[in-house]
Parts: C-alpha cells; structure tokens; sequence
C-alpha cells in the first residue's frame, strides 16, 4: 500500500518549495512515519539554502536521507519526530526521533529510528541531533571538575552545549554572544552571560571571567570574530573546540600574540564520527539515545524560540536565511489530517 507526501525541497540556492512525493510501501524491516515536528537547523540549513557547500565536501555533507545533490534540487534536513503509523510491533504507535529531511510522511529502516522517552515532548525532541552534537563535542572537550568555560555563540549548538556544561561539578560556563537578549536563555540554561565585546574585557567584565582565564572555550559562532575571541580568552595551555561550520567562507585569525607563547590549541569536533574518546565503546545510536535521555530536562525548551507550519516553510526558509526571522531553534508544525493520499483508502493520522 503506497502513497503520497509533501517533502521540502531546495531547487536551487535561495528557492525552496514543497513537492509531492511518493511515499513505498513499508518492508517488515521498515517504518512508516508521520511527522509530528521537524526543525531548522539553522547553522547548516542555510547554508545549504545559500548554496555556500563547498564542492569538496558534498559527499561529507550528505544527511543520511538526503535526496539529490548540492547545491541543487536537493532534499536536506535532519531534525524530525514522528508517529510511526506502520512497522514491527514495538514500535507501531510510538514517537520516535530520526535524521531525516522535512517531509509529511517517509518509510526509514526500523533501525534507522529512536523512540523518544517518555516525558520529552515532540517540540524539545527535535533539538536530540543538536544534543547529540554537544554530547561529542564535551567527549571531544573532556571538561574537568572545576574548569572555567566560555562558550561562544548562542545559536542552538551553543546553548546545548552550555546547558550539558552546567550540569558538571564545579564548572563555571559563560555563554558569550553578540545579541543582548540572549541573556535571558543563558539564565534559563543555569549559566552565566557576557556580551562579546565585553567578554576578553578582564576585571571591568565584572562577575565575568576574562581574558586569559578560561581553561576551555568552545565556540560555534561560525565567524572570524569569534575565534579570535575564543583564542583571546583561554589561559595557558587552553584549548579551543571549534563546533563552527564555515561552508566556503574564508576565516581569519591571528595566530601571534599568545598562540604559541601560551601554548592554545584549535581543536575541529564534528558530529558525523564519534569522538575517539569514546568510539570504542559507544554507537552513533548510543549517542543518539543518550542525547533524547538529556531532553528530559525542560531547560531546553528555553531554544525553541520560533514555529512556522510545513506550509510556510519556504518562505520561513527565506527569512532565516537573511536573518528577518530570528530564532534559536525553529520549529516546524504538522497537520497530521493534511498532506497524504492512499492508494487504497483514506487514512486519518
């Protein structure tokens, strides 16, 4: 029994619209999905709606539900939460997370799912690739008790990655960014807040740590700017984990001054491998499973901080391109009723 629904699809950088889609017939070792919820990750999503991927790194880039190819038509994106409406008994009628495009319905493999915990609702379930990432990031990172931690850029990675922050002994997190109202979601997170202009400023910074007196920065701003800032605020010996992902933007930091008298280190942390810390012993569903657990925490709903229906998200897209429409993380909503035809029969979700 085959049917149909509406994908997102980028045409070409800078167009999006919804296409119609066929949707197969589920094998036994499959999921049908209806979905409940997607987001937009911001960082890399408008990249790709820019077209700024560079060609080097297409096949590093794929999501792993991707249709097409940069920079376009293709189908990206890889924040969804579903129903599963048909598939092996265990999970039929359960609400599950995966890594696939904005879509109204689509059949994964089963193991291609993770169901979400009770008590995580679908809006904070979508942030799990986001805490994912923070997850390897802090493997990466390896913290210590009592280490004092900058985190600069406020975007959804940055925000995950602080909250998980405040939750070890000791640690005294700092989340660093530009925008003046991003004040309040630190304070939601449970972690300090500093302006970036303000933040390398030392004692005048008042209850804020300095310049030179962060044992850890990770930063994920994805600008020159706050690299060097990252650089300008470790101590001796301190490390930068950079979570940014540039596209084809050129980057440029200074690395005078300090950088070897001080002996810092750049450290890159990606979320398509596991960290080596821990690669041994866990799985990228290990992983995934536990990021879900973390979203039992209702800080994190402090992110969603935008919403537009799969209808408007084109043009939503647009916006959170050219920065008219400002969101942490942006949620997508979903009528279960519309969207879907049957071959066969009508089907209510």
């Amino acid at each position: 029994m085959s049917g149909s629904a509406l994908a997102y699809w980028l045409n070409a950088p800078g167009v999006g619209e919804l296409r119609p889609v066929t949707v197969p017939s589920p094998r036994p070792d499959e999921v049908l999905v209806r979905t409940v919820n997607s987001a937009v990750s911001r960082g890399t999503e408008t990249l790709v709606f820019e077209g700024r991927v560079p060609e080097s790194q297409y096949a590093t880039m794929r999501a792993p539900f991707q249709e097409g190819d940069f920079p376009g038509p293709v189908k990206y994106g890889y924040l969804t939460v579903g129903i599963v409406e048909q598939g092996p008994a265990h999970l039929r009628g359960r609400l599950v997370f995966c890594l696939h495009p904005h879509q109204t319905r689509f059949v994964v493999p089963a193991d291609a799912v993770v169901v979400v915990p009770d008590g995580v609702p679908p809006e904070r379930a979508v942030l799990a690739g986001t805490v994912e990432t923070a997850v390897n990031a802090l493997w990466d990172a390896a913290p210590l008790v009592g280490d004092r931690v900058a985190v600069v850029g406020a975007g959804m990675v940055g925000c995950c990655v602080a909250r998980l922050l405040s939750g070890i002994p000791g640690v005294r997190t700092t989340l660093v960014d530009i925008d003046p109202s991003r004040a309040g979601v630190a304070a939601a997170l449970g972690v300090d807040f500093a302006l970036a202009p303000d933040a390398g400023s030392g004692p005048g910074a008042g209850s804020v740590p300095g310049a030179g007196a962060h044992d850890l920065v990770v930063h994920t701003s994805a600008t020159s700017e706050g690299l060097r800032l990252s650089l300008a605020l470790l101590a001796t010996e301190g490390q930068v984990v950079e979570l940014s992902w540039y596209g084809d933007r050129e980057v440029s930091v200074g690395l005078g001054g300090s950088f070897h008298s001080g002996r810092l280190t750049i450290r890159a942390s990606q979320v398509g491998a596991v960290s080596p810390a821990r690669r041994s012993r866990r799985t990228p569903t290990d992983r995934l499973s536990l990021a879900l657990d973390l979203l039992k925490d209702p800080a994190f709903d402090a992110l969603v901080t935008g919403r537009s229906a799969f209808d408007e998200l084109p043009a939503a897209m647009a916006r959170l391109s050219d920065g008219s429409l400002p969101a942490i993380c942006h949620l997508i909503t979903y009528d279960s009723t519309d969207h879907h035809t049957d071959d066969s029969t009508d089907h209510q979700g």
